[in-house]
């Protein structure tokens, strides 16, 4: 019975796979993680109060404001708010804004809804830290502590 072709390729691949896995680990050798264009590797660490202000900003902001503090049609982005020519540019400000809310333009108050300011702290820090520019679009990574 005849193979195939997509078969025995198939076979071939695999099996030279697997001894080129076999035979490329060496002694001590360090494996390389494997990436993809679907899984690339974070290419910002950040503290874990940025790690965790990108996630209540994603929960909580991002349906608004944008992924990656970017804006939509809905609300603006960001980032140049927060510069020191921006409407928004002090922490004290930002934290009033989110508590308070801007009901006028459809912004919810936050510490109504039962947001705590330590969240509201966390929002700032990643927020700041993308209009600073000290983070790329995208997941962070959070740093390894020691």
């Amino acid at each position: 019975m005849r193979m195939p072709l997509l078969a025995v390729l198939r076979r071939a691949v695999l099996g030279t796979g697997i001894v080129v896995g076999v035979l490329g680990v060496a002694p001590g050798a360090e494996a390389q993680e494997l990436r993809d264009a679907y899984h690339q590797a974070p290419r910002d660490t950040v503290s874990q109060e940025v790690y965790d202000g990108w996630k209540q900003f994603n929960l909580n902001c991002a349906r608004c404001h944008g992924e990656d503090v970017l804006g939509t049609t809905i609300a603006p982005h960001l980032i140049m708010s927060l510069k020191p020519d921006g409407p928004i540019n002090t922490k004290e400000l930002f934290m009033q804004t989110v508590c308070a809310g801007r009901p006028e333009k459809g912004m919810p108050a936050w510490c109504a809804l039962g947001m705590e300011i330590p969240t509201i702290e966390k929002i700032y820090s990643y927020v700041k830290a993308r209009s600073d520019a000290k983070v790329a679009p995208g997941r962070p990574a959070v740093k390894r502590e020691g």
